[in-house]
């Protein structure tokens, strides 16, 4: 089985730290994927929200260099999680992330100045369980 994704967009809010009872500390954010679909003779906007989940010092990368509207391409696994809510089955996918990497910004791209302070470079933890 093969279970692979990669999805490029931006944060729709900042991204979440949290730890779990072992220690581990884990980043939610969500993110707006944008795609064009064509609809007979006209082109569509559709935007999907992807809920993201990081895990480890990736985790606290994420939260402290990202924030709302910050472009990023991340790789992952898909997980589908399920539960039960006032006597209904409920479901959602979410994405599990291996790696995030940090776009630049739509300004710094076009432009030679001198850009923030770059984040680390990081390909780390995987999901602790």
């Amino acid at each position: 089985m093969f279970n692979r994704i990669i999805l490029v967009g931006n944060l729709t809010k900042d991204p979440e730290l949290r730890y779990s009872p072992q220690g581990t500390p884990v980043a939610t954010m969500r993110i707006a994927v944008n795609s064009r679909v064509k609809q007979g003779e006209e082109f569509r906007d559709e935007t999907l929200f992807i809920d993201t989940i990081v895990f480890g010092r990736q985790a606290e990368t994420v939260t402290q260099y990202l924030s709302k509207g910050r472009g990023v391409l991340v790789e992952g696994r898909l997980r589908e999680r399920r539960w039960e809510y006032e006597g209904q089955q409920r479901s959602k996918f979410e994405v599990i992330a291996s790696t995030v990497r940090f776009l630049p910004r739509r300004e710094d791209a076009s432009s030679e100045a001198v850009q923030d302070i770059e984040p680390p470079e990081e390909i780390t933890d995987l999901e602790p369980f």
